[in-house]
């Protein structure tokens, strides 16, 4: 896709907008030609003494009202124009809100979120200015040019127009070479905003780390240098823009030159009157505006192509995880995983070694599954699977037999409650973070999800209560608060499979134990709900149905707890000493 084509269909989309501003440009152009036309007859006429008052009385006030007529088509082209124009910035950010919404987390690894703000805000404004100032400008620039140049060459004198127009070749070649690198110096200057932008947006994201290790020294100089970086490509770019008005200077002055060398000439014989030279002056004025739009446009449009060579890729970024499902509604039936296998890939296309390595499991609806094993054992990997933010290279996973494929996202993940190992809140109060899943949920759900999360006490000790703004990510809340927010909001979804990745690792044990009393008791209430939890700490997982330890990506030890202790291997040694540390840390 070229700027062309995108800025030419957002055109044909909306061509009435665009039709209307053409008319009214084209009116505008009309009395601005009309305008030097009049002062020059009026000119003549005075010279011969022709003119009476009243004639020249009826001249002013026409000129006056060509004068009120421009104001008037200038401002309402541009309401016109301007806004369609920024319905194309509308629909490139909606485009790519969507797409950056639909990629998986593979898809983030691998960019920078000030980058991909930066997208969303200098670029597309960049491409916006293509499809409207630039139009626009290009429009105006070229019509005025015609008509001024078809009143010079055949309603003043063709021979002053030729000698006039003798610069303007000079001009063009100018022009070609300064846009060139302004291309170069807006894609530079496009790339050093959006680092300075993603410095800024991870500074204030981890300023308490930044405090905490004494960096903002060090922070500020980075900043300070980027900025600086930003500032030199920002103005290098406009040293090349700026270079467009000297050569549109010294076209004019070159071309006044010869026309007043010409024009004097040619009224020194008779050849020409006064008040056509005169008219034929203004009009060489005229053209002043031409050639600054065209400079103004072809940098408009270099900016608007250094935009879009750097939005398109996002845009056209295949998804990280594909939506090919057809079934809109998960069937009830057993989750199974037979022989899946999975490998993180590399920098260079390669595959690591593998993250799971013939993992099968099967679970009933209502069963409790616990995941344990030791960091990097690919606990967390497994989840991400069933979530389909990973696609494995081997084996299957099926949930009411059908492949979790089958399924469109939007079902799957609306079947599906997921609490991760960093829990994240949105900067808006406690009730609408538990609420997110369940929007029109009472209050008293809220209370309830949270009391079952063990957090309603904490909550009602805030002096605004469930009203308690929360913060950015949740900053006003502890570790342990913010798991058991996003516990309680995973609680009060109504879904059919509950994911907690080592969700209570931040609270302690008591609080551990009500929790899971509280899961307990949701379970009986809800049959079908089937629960998989992961997590490093083994009371989490020691009441599951089914607990699997995983080492290496590999299942080394399944079963239940008092099965799992039977056979004396690594559940039955961490258990030990976890029993221990706990008897130790009550003493």
């Amino acid at each position: 896709m070229t700027l062309a084509s995108l800025v030419g269909g957002f055109v044909l989309r909306h061509w009435k907008a665009y039709a209307s501003s053409a008319v009214m440009l084209a009116g505008v152009a009309i009395c601005s030609v009309w305008v030097p036309r009049k002062v020059g007859a009026m000119i003549d006429g005075l010279a011969t003494h022709r003119l009476s008052n009243h004639d020249l009385t009826i001249g002013i006030l026409q000129l006056l009202a060509l004068g009120v007529a421009i104001y008037v088509l200038r401002v309402s082209w541009r309401i016109r124009l301007y806004g369609a124009a920024y319905r194309l910035g509308v629909e490139l950010r909606t485009r790519l809100y969507a797409r950056l919404s639909n990629q998986g987390p593979a898809f983030y690894q691998k960019r920078r979120t000030g980058d991909l703000m930066a997208l969303g805000t200098n670029d597309i404004d960049a491409i916006e200015m293509a499809a409207g100032e630039a139009m626009l400008a290009g429009f105006d620039g070229t019509l005025t040019l015609v008509m001024v140049l078809g009143v010079m060459l055949l309603g003043v004198d063709w021979r002053l127009a030729c000698v006039a127009l003798l610069p303007f070749p000079l001009m063009g070649l100018a022009f070609w070479y300064i846009s060139r690198h302004i291309h170069t110096a807006e894609t530079d200057s496009l790339q050093r905003f959006s680092a300075l932008n993603d410095h800024v947006q991870e500074s204030l994201s981890g300023v308490r780390t930044v405090r905490a290790l004494g960096l903002e020294k060090r922070s500020a100089d980075q900043f300070s240098a980027l900025a600086g970086q930003a500032a030199n490509a920002s103005f290098n770019a406009h040293k090349w823009e700026a270079a467009y008005e000297p050569a549109v200077g010294l076209t004019l002055a070159a071309a006044s030159t010869l026309t007043l060398g010409l024009g004097g000439y040619l009224v020194w014989n008779n050849q020409l009157t006064i008040g056509a030279l005169t008219s034929f002056t203004m009009y060489l004025g005229q053209l002043i505006w031409p050639m600054f739009a065209a400079g103004w446009v072809l940098s408009l449009i270099e900016r608007g192509r250094a935009g879009l060579a750097r939005l398109q890729p996002m845009l056209e970024a295949p998804l990280s995880v594909e939506d090919e499902g057809q079934l809109d509604r998960i069937e009830d039936g057993p989750l199974v995983l037979r022989d899946l296998r999975f490998s993180y890939g590399n920098p260079n296309g390669e595959f690591d070694r593998p993250a799971l390595d013939g993992v099968s499991v099967a679970l009933r609806p209502g069963m409790t599954l616990g995941l344990v094993g030791p960091t990097g054992a690919g606990k967390s990997t497994l989840l991400r699977v069933l979530l389909r933010q990973a696609t494995p290279q081997h084996g299957s996973v099926t949930w009411g037999g059908h492949p979790l494929t089958s399924y469109r996202l939007a079902a799957l993940r609306g079947a599906t409650s997921w609490v991760p190992q960093e829990s994240f809140l949105f900067s808006a109060s406690i009730a609408e973070n538990i609420a997110l899943a369940r929007p029109g949920a009472s209050r008293a759900e809220i209370e309830h999800a949270a009391s079952m999360a063990a957090i309603h006490d904490d909550i009602l000790r805030f002096p605004l209560g469930y009203d308690t703004p929360v913060g950015e990510k949740g900053i006003t809340l502890s570790g342990g608060q913010r798991q058991r927010v996003a516990i309680a909001r995973s609680l009060l979804a109504e879904s059919s499979l509950l994911l907690l990745d080592d969700a209570l690792s931040a609270v302690d044990t008591g609080t551990e134990t009500r929790i899971l009393e509280h899961l307990a008791e949701l379970r009986a209430a809800r049959p079908g709900l089937t629960a998989i939890i992961a997590s490093h700490r083994l009371s989490a997982v020691v009441n599951a149905d089914l607990i699997v330890v995983l080492k290496q990506g590999r299942i080394v030890e399944s079963g239940d707890h008092d099965t799992l202790l039977a056979l004396d291997g690594w559940y039955a040694s961490q258990w030990r000493y976890q029993q221990l540390e706990a008897s130790l840390d009550a003493s």
